[in-house]
């Protein structure tokens, strides 16, 4: 069973965007898992009380490897569409798998 890849990722005020590469396992398992694994990080780093997650989540296909990254600079753009910031280059919390690739 192939394993998922995080391709691109964006945090935001009140949500995250994750652009995922799904391997063989189902996308609400690896959701779960991400969801569980940053909240124990969480929990480690700060006495969270309350309750991390919703229970469900928005997710939107992509069937063409073309897209994909238009689809990462669409993830990690929201904090400038949302005015969170002027530039990537301001906010820390975003990745994406291209960065350093010519």
């Amino acid at each position: 069973m192939g394993e998922a890849q995080l391709l691109a990722w964006v945090l935001m005020p009140d949500h995250v965007h994750w652009l995922i590469q799904l391997g063989g396992e189902p996308l609400t398992r690896v959701v779960a898992r991400m969801k569980a694994s940053v909240s124990r990080e969480l929990r480690c780093s700060a006495p969270v009380k309350s309750r991390i997650w919703a229970t469900a989540f928005h997710d939107r296909a992509i069937r063409r490897e073309e897209d994909l990254r238009a689809a990462a600079r669409y993830v990690v753009a929201n904090p400038l569409r949302a005015g969170l910031c002027d530039a990537l280059a301001e906010n820390p919390f975003w990745d994406a798998v291209w960065l350093g690739e010519g």
